[in-house]
C-alpha cells in the first residue's frame, strides 16, 4: 500500500511539473516568435516565398501553398497536398515566418520520401481521432461503474494509450522536420551566420511543446493505470 501511495505521489509531482513546464515553454515560445518576427530575412522573402522556393528546390510541384486564419495554425495536409500557413507567416518577411514555413515544408519532404515515423503517425490518425472523441466519457463511466464493469475503465485506458503513443510518434516527426528546415535555410542562404541560430532557436522551443505534451500524456496514462489496479 505504501508503495502505491509513493507511486501516486510521484505521478502527481510529475503532472504538476509538466503543467508548470508547459506554461513556461508556451510563454517562452510566444516571446521568441514575437522577437524573431521583428527580424527580417536577409533576402526579404515572405513565409510563402520561402515555402515555394524550398519545395521547388526539392523538385516538388504538386503541393499548393495557402493562407489560413489563426495564429500558429500552420500545417501540412497530405490529403489535400497543401502547405497551410497562418496569415502572419504567409505574408511576413521575418526569420520566424521563414522558420515556420520551412518546417512545414520539411513535412512535405518527409511525405515525399516516405519517412517511416510520419507514415506510422498517419496510420494512427483515425484511431486517435476516435479515441480523443470518446476517451474521457469512457474513463468517466469506467470510474463510476468500476464495481459493476471494471473492464470499461481498461477500455478507456487503452484509448488513452493510443493518444499517448501518438504523442511519442509525433516527436521524431517534428524534430526531423525542424532539422530539415534549419539545414535548408542555411544551405540556401535564406538565413546567414547571424539569423540561422534564431531560426533554430524558434523551432527548438516549438519542439519542446511536443516533448512536454508527450511526458504529460504518459504521466496521465500511468495515473489511470494506477487507478484501475487499485480497484
Amino acid at each position: 500500500m505504501e508503495l502505491i501511495k509513493t507511486i501516486d505521489m510521484n505521478i502527481w509531482i510529475i503532472l504538476i511539473a509538466v503543467m508548470v513546464a508547459s506554461f513556461i515553454i508556451q510563454q517562452t515560445l510566444q516571446s521568441r516568435f514575437r522577437k524573431y518576427s521583428q527580424i527580417p530575412t536577409p533576402g526579404g522573402l515572405t513565409g510563402a516565398e520561402v515555402a515555394r522556393r524550398m519545395l521547388e528546390a526539392n523538385g516538388i510541384t504538386n503541393v499548393r501553398i495557402t493562407s489560413v486564419e489563426g495564429q500558429l495554425t500552420d500545417h501540412f495536409n497530405p490529403e489535400t497536398m497543401t502547405v497551410n500557413l497562418s496569415e502572419a507567416v504567409y505574408g511576413q518577411r521575418s526569420i520566424a515566418a521563414a522558420a515556420v514555413a520551412a518546417h512545414e515544408c520539411g513535412h512535405v519532404l518527409q511525405h515525399a520520401q516516405g519517412y517511416a515515423p510520419l507514415r506510422l503517425r498517419s496510420k494512427l490518425v483515425p484511431v486517435v481521432t476516435f479515441a480523443n472523441r470518446t476517451v474521457q466519457w469512457v474513463i468517466l463511466l469506467g470510474v463510476l461503474l468500476i464495481n459493476i464493469t471494471p473492464s470499461l475503465l481498461w477500455i478507456g485506458i487503452a484509448l488513452f494509450a493510443a493518444s499517448t503513443l501518438f504523442s511519442f510518434v509525433t516527436l521524431p516527426v517534428e524534430v526531423n522536420a525542424s532539422q530539415r528546415a534549419v539545414a535548408w535555410l542555411k544551405d540556401s542562404r535564406i538565413t546567414d551566420v547571424e539569423t540561422a541560430p534564431m531560426a533554430q532557436d524558434a523551432l527548438k522551443w516549438a519542439a519542446y511543446t511536443y516533448v512536454i505534451a508527450a511526458i504529460g500524456s504518459l504521466a496521465t496514462l500511468l495515473y489511470y493505470i494506477g487507478m484501475a489496479r487499485r480497484n
